[in-house]
């Protein structure tokens, strides 16, 4: 990224510039480099790991100076992936290219940068952090803007060369930062735990147990230590609504921040071959690696009762009556009555299974609206909003204790609330609509069996998930799929609250009765026409082009912010070889095309290339240069929606931070399930082609059993 001091002068031929060894120390709070001693006591018995904050660092002039010059010289552009959201300036240490013209715009923030990287300085930090000796050749540093919405999640900053990491505040020297805005500095702490192999791993913990807010001219470090070193910036909250406290335009947290080197090739303390040992410690490869043993929740995937099969092998040699293989039929009757307790009819008809598995051959994707049947959606929403309505306590110990939810870890991978429940319920127990589809629809045989006529697959195993991303906390980041055999996934959204996609449009809903009116602000959820849907049920949508960028912020950086607050569910195409540069930023993530942070992309296929053999497993191909935004397929939180997913061997999937701004939390489950290698002979078609081959009047009879299973839903203390 250029600034506009650069963009007229791009061409002129540049003077490379290193940072002058004068005397830094001129800078600097008087005496505050001859206290490196005291300073480096406090940062050893510091908390929850060695670190240090400095208040009232330098001249106060200086930095009011550099502020100026920032506000009136550097274009900031936005960024997110799925880590961060902030905007950027780009790298500093380019200020040795700038032309001296360039260079005349900005002489404060050249002091300040050589002030940072001056000897005086950096043997000051090396002393308190006993870190060792300190690039001065390596210069890393980049000012980047927090405006409300604006997150860094949990990392530990340990990429390449680095050996200390930094922050100095720019925030307004004349509207002191509150603390209750956010945008915290926030280190967590670790536990040692002992892996298979005996060796010690150090685990950060859910939450973090130190946040240090911004202050004008304050400095806060630490050393970069792998596996500990574990920090995320706390979202910038906006402004509530009826408050009368300052604007978002006030909340702009404004800071320098980067990193010290170990020597380079040349300079005193360099040592050959180091940089690549501690490129092998970093984090961020064990966060593209398998899935760790401590990793909660586990990876557990349970089989299907094969006895389905054992069932079809009997009737094929005439081992069973006629009454029985009738029953063994695709989707029988009883199967169907089972369905219609919770499915919405218009998906159990043969004309839309096919839609939707021709669609999910062509795709490997598919978004279904709708899906679950009024009468149970409305249950259920009356239950989750009950559940969103109690107080959950604010630490993972607690809720653990106190609630039936678990808490998702470790925090550099993904944060949430969830259940892993997936076996029948005993007799007689009521259990809620939403422990209902854990226990009941989801881990059913006739379900699995709808699954593989939706789907043209052979499901052999499962994993279901209930989870529930609580605002301004919760997330997942991107990690890869690192089977060789793909992976259906499946993806519920049942999040009862509205305003998580810019198109979402309110549809009319009956009105509830008044003790089962939801406490959340918006209900997105539409009336169902049991006997009148169609196949706009079954979402296509066309490809949606990206947004033209948002224009830099210039001058004074205000809240330009789009207003996405995330908690969308993306796959996206992964790294060729998986590896990430170091690029001198932190932990990059994976970047967030502008129409998908802002929700105005909806439920989204890939773009793929059909397969020469119907539904084949190898699925994720690539997509024309011109459509290449790495994102396969996309869909908002949402309610009383489907998405599925077949997973390819690479693809990384994540659900965005979920922000304080959102009208209630994120609620779906997530389901997991094995793909069987298909036989030559395609039995899944077959099975297709007998369900449709079935009665003509099934149609007909699916209609009437609704009616029949509205009873019975009304009997069985689900409401």
């Amino acid at each position: 990224m250029k600034r506009k001091a650069d963009e007229d002068l791009a061409d002129k031929p540049a003077k490379k510039r290193t940072p002058k060894d004068t005397n830094g120390s001129t800078q600097f709070r008087e005496g505050l480099l001859q206290q490196a001693e005291k300073c480096r006591k406090e940062y050893t018995t510091s908390e929850p790991y060695k670190h240090a904050v400095i208040q009232a660092l330098l001249d106060p002039q200086l930095l009011r100076n550099v502020r100026a010059e920032v506000q009136s010289n550097l274009s900031f552009t936005p960024k997110e992936t799925d880590i961060y959201k902030i905007h950027q300036s780009g790298d500093l240490a380019n200020l040795d290219g700038l032309d001296d013209s360039s260079l005349k715009l900005l002489p404060s923030l050249l002091t300040l940068r050589n002030a940072l990287y001056s000897p005086e300085f950096r043997n000051f930090l090396s002393t308190v952090t006993d870190s060792g000796p300190l690039s001065g050749r390596k210069t890393d540093m980049a000012i980047n803007v927090y405006t409300p919405g604006c997150h860094l999640l949990c990392h530990d900053d340990v990429i390449g060369s680095r050996r200390v990491s930094y922050i100095l505040y720019l925030t307004d020297p004349d509207q002191p930062w509150k603390p209750e805005w956010g945008g915290a500095l926030r280190l967590f702490p670790t536990v040692i735990q002992e892996d298979k192999d005996g060796k010690e791993i150090k685990i950060p913990g859910p939450d973090p147990t130190l946040s240090i807010p911004p202050a004008f001219n304050q400095l806060s470090f630490f050393a970069v230590q792998p596996g500990e070193s574990y920090h995320d910036v706390e979202e910038v909250f906006a402004q509530s609504s009826g408050s009368h406290q300052c604007s978002d335009d006030a909340r702009v947290r404004m800071a320098i921040s980067g990193w010290y080197h170990i020597p380079q090739q040349g300079e005193a303390g360099f040592v050959e071959g180091l940089e690549e040992s501690l490129a092998e410690r970093s984090s961020l490869q064990q966060l593209q690696g398998s899935e760790d043993q401590f990793d909660m929740p586990s990876h557990d995937m349970r089989q299907y009762d094969d006895a389905a099969e054992k069932r079809d092998d009997a009737a094929a040699s005439g081992g069973l009556s006629d009454e029985q293989s009738k029953d063994e039929a695709p989707l029988s009757e009883k199967d169907l009555d089972f369905l219609l307790k919770f499915i919405a009819p218009t998906y159990l008809t043969p004309d839309t299974l096919e839609s939707v598995s021709n669609t999910f051959a062509d795709e490997c994707s598919i978004c279904l609206e709708r899906f679950l049947s009024q009468k149970f959606s409305d249950s259920l929403k009356t239950d989750i909003v009950k559940q969103e309505a109690l107080l959950l306590p604010p630490a993972a110990s607690d809720i653990e204790k106190q609630t039936s939810w678990q808490m998702a870890r470790p925090p550099y991978k993904h944060r949430f609330l969830y259940r892993q429940v997936d076996s029948q319920p005993s007799s007689g127990s009521e259990e809620s609509p939403s422990q209902r589809l854990l226990t009941e629809l989801l881990p059913s045989e006739a379900f699995r069996k709808w699954l593989q006529l939706a789907t043209g697959l052979s499901l052999s195993s499962r994993n279901l998930t209930a989870r529930r991303f609580r605002r301004g906390k919760d997330y997942t980041l991107a990690t890869g799929y690192t089977k060789d055999d793909s992976q259906l996934e499946l993806i519920m959204a049942i999040t009862p609250s509205g305003g998580w996609a810019a198109d979402e449009e309110p549809v009319a809903e009956e009105e509830p009765a008044a003790d089962e009116k939801p406490a959340t602000n918006e209900e997105p959820a539409a009336d169902e026409n049991p006997a009148g849907e169609d196949a706009d049920d079954l979402k296509k949508v066309d490809h949606a082009t990206n947004a033209t960028a948002s224009a830099p912020l210039e001058g004074k950086p205000k809240n330009v912010d789009p207003p996405g607050v995330g908690g969308y569910i993306a796959y996206m195409a992964g790294d060729e070889g998986g590896e990430h540069s170091d690029d001198g930023q932190s932990n990059d993530g994976v970047e967030v095309p502008l129409d998908l942070s802002t929700g105005a992309r909806a439920s989204r296929p890939s773009t793929q290339k059909k397969s020469n053999k119907k539904a084949d497993p190898a699925i994720y191909q690539a997509v024309e240069d011109d459509e290449d935004d790495g994102v396969l397929f996309s869909m908002p939180a949402g309610w009383n929606n489907l998405g599925l997913v077949l997973r390819d061997k690479g693809v990384m999937r994540f659900v965005k931070y979920v922000s304080q701004q959102a009208k209630g939390d994120r609620w779906d489950i997530l389901g997991e399930f094995g793909v069987d290698p298909r036989d030559e002979d395609g039995s899944v078609d077959d099975e297709i082609e007998q369900q449709q081959d079935k009665d003509e009047t099934s149609e007909t009879e699916i209609d009437t059993d609704y009616d029949k299973s509205t009873q019975v839903d009304s009997d069985d203390g689900s409401d």
